[in-house]
């Protein structure tokens, strides 16, 4: 705000822009853009997807692009992905997560999230999740196809996951993969349930419960299929971690 005010005090910014700045969201009608939300909680604004038309979305990007230089829209189909990647051609849709993002290239760094899934019919969940980290300038290892029908295949990759200063495990089925994670690393487990699995699953809850019921300790549980809630927490303590 400071800023603001001297550039305006100085004839660098006229009394219009000064407003435009000081303001702290984009009125679009059907949205409020959030102008401030970097600056407030060190994330972008981030556009949940279901429920608004391409061209909404079209509108929100634009206003985003303004003060920020990474995009995200979650929970988009392919109607809607290709029609927003035509607009804003610098932008990536990616059809198994269902995103829609603009990232910058992350620096060379050792230190990383893992991202870890039970099975394949689990990857929408966990590329969201990894996506969602990229575009918030992290770097990701993913580990795939590792339940825990098969142990040998988790063991063979566990290395990689200790040397994670975060995990990611996403599983549905009975839910239990995380608490196997869990009980083989040190450091915190975010687990994602997933609404795969057949009917007695209950379209994820029953390995949401497995999850909150876990024996391990460090493990915190998101909401069924929230790979971007996951994302962002995973997120959140990397940074806290420091370089």
């Amino acid at each position: 705000m400071d800023d603001i005010l001297q550039a305006l005090e100085a004839g660098e910014l006229s009394a219009e822009q000064a407003k435009v700045k000081l303001t702290s969201y984009d009125n679009l009608g059907f949205a409020k853009v959030d102008r401030q939300r970097q600056e407030r909680t060190g994330f972008p604004e981030v556009v949940y997807g279901e429920g608004k038309t391409a061209d909404e979305i079209i509108r929100i990007f634009r206003s985003l692009k303004e003060h920020s230089e990474v995009l995200l829209a979650t929970r988009i189909d392919e109607e809607k992905g290709r029609k927003i990647v035509e607009v804003h051609d610098d932008c990536t849709f990616d059809e198994r997560s269902g995103t829609v993002y603009k990232k910058k290239p992350l620096e060379d760094t050792e230190h990383y999230i893992a991202v870890v899934c039970a099975g394949t019919s689990d990857l929408a969940v966990a590329e969201e999740a990894a996506i969602t980290a990229e575009v918030f300038g992290v770097r990701v290892e993913r580990v795939y196809d590792v339940g825990v029908a098969g142990l040998h295949r988790l063991l063979g990759e566990i290395e990689r996951i200790r040397a994670a200063r975060v995990s990611i495990v996403v599983a549905g089925m009975e839910g239990a993969l995380p608490s196997v994670v869990g009980g083989l690393v040190a450091h915190p487990v975010l687990a994602v349930p997933t609404s795969v699995g057949y009917g007695a699953n209950f379209g994820g809850v029953s390995a949401l419960l497995s999850m909150l019921n876990s024996c391990s300790s460090g493990i915190s549980v998101v909401n069924i299929d929230n790979g971007f809630g996951a994302a962002y927490n995973a997120v959140m303590i990397e940074k806290m971690a420091g370089s």
